[in-house]
């Protein structure tokens, strides 16, 4: 090789290497950083990233309560919670995360301070991907949304997709990628009932369901343990010491109980003392009430709550489209009510359903007279 030849390949090659230094290699990974913090929330409620994108999460317990992060398919955030609801005891041993095909990607329960990374690949479809905690008693309040997309995330105040009281009016994003609002002290419940809220509330398990109906009714579900806990009428909760993040705090009645259940359990199979085995399935909105979903001893069971319409007590619609076993509803004087029923037979407070009375029957809970 002549002189001239290999004088122009060195330079060649410098120019090269100087060219690569001036235009590094970018980092293809799209870093998010979310943090759980006080009040049930995460800091960060949306971010966007591109279809086929390479994504990491860096996820930061900063609450003093335990918390995880599971992305779910578009629309499946509430399949996803309450599949992680049924579980159970046995939640515990999966970190609440059930095994559905839901579920796309999660972060296990960390504890206060814990961190925890995850990395994936977007889906490649653009669409809206919930981010919620699964830990019994948060997924209806504690969530987010992952956009894929190569366009831009709707105005922070119109997008349904966040938690109500992470809404803000302070306009634009604040990063292409991150929303990082100030925290909001508010209610996550609508103004118009009928409306749900799952939330720490008094003499309930922590997978408690409190219920806001017209005619200043409110009840509180337990799925924890599948029946009615009480009843109340007048306010509905005051949330601000959960919202401002004090721990173990609860959500306040605002208004007079006047039922409450003082039973072993409403609902038993065969005959009175037979306390069933029951197993949360979940529940789904009809016109807004909720109709819970449960088994008692394998048997299907839905229970839909509605006001009386005079506003003093309530309606219960029970519906057990398969059994061939005698169900009786127990009731205790003490309750709080007076019972009516649309079929089977009261004996000594006790109604006896047979069968085929079964299908579906109606309780009315009128409030007792001070």
């Amino acid at each position: 090789m002549c002189m001239q030849t290999r004088l122009l390949l060195t330079v060649f090659i410098f120019l090269f290497v100087i060219q690569a230094k001036a235009h590094p290699t970018k980092d293809t990974i799209t870093t998010i950083t979310i943090n759980a913090v006080g009040g049930l929330q995460y800091d960060v409620t949306r971010f966007k990233v591109k279809p086929g994108a390479k994504v990491r999460i860096i996820f930061t317990n900063k609450d003093d309560m335990s918390h995880n992060l599971v992305i779910t398919k578009p629309g499946a955030r509430l399949e996803v919670v309450n599949a992680a609801l049924s579980l159970g005891n046995d939640g515990q041993k999966i970190n609440y995360i059930p095994h559905v095909p839901a579920v796309l990607w999660s972060l296990p329960i960390l504890g206060p301070g814990e961190t925890k990374t995850v990395s994936f690949i977007a889906p490649g479809a653009a669409g809206i991907y919930p981010y919620v905690c699964t830990y019994p008693g948060h997924g209806v309040v504690m969530y987010g949304a992952m956009y894929v997309t190569n366009g831009e995330m709707p105005a922070i105040k119109d997008d349904p997709n966040i938690p109500p009281n992470k809404k803000t009016d302070a306009g634009e994003d604040d990063s292409a990628h991150h929303d990082h609002m100030t925290p909001k002290i508010a209610h996550a419940y609508q103004e118009e009932p009928p409306y749900v809220c799952r939330i720490f509330i008094p003499d309930a398990s922590p997978a408690a369901i409190a219920v806001r109906l017209p005619h200043e009714l409110s009840y509180c579900w337990d799925a924890g343990t599948c029946h009615l806990r009480y009843a109340w009428q007048g306010g509905f909760l005051d949330n601000a010491d959960i919202w401002k993040g004090h721990h173990d705090a609860y959500g306040v009645i605002l208004g007079t109980v006047f039922f409450y259940d003082k039973t072993d359990y409403p609902l038993q199979v065969d005959k009175p003392g037979n306390i069933p085995v029951v197993a949360f399935k979940g529940y789904q909105l009809l016109k807004r009430y909720p109709e819970f979903h449960y088994t008692i001893n394998g048997i299907d069971v839905y229970e839909l709550i509605k006001p009386k319409e005079d506003g003093m007590g309530l309606i219960r619609t029970f519906r057990i489209p398969k059994t061939d076993r005698t169900i009786w509803f127990v009731a205790d004087p003490g309750d709080g009510v007076s019972y009516q029923s649309s079929g089977g037979k009261w004996i000594n407070g006790k109604l006896k359903i047979l069968p085929g009375e079964a299908g579906r029957f109606t309780i009315t809970m009128t409030k007792n007279k001070p």
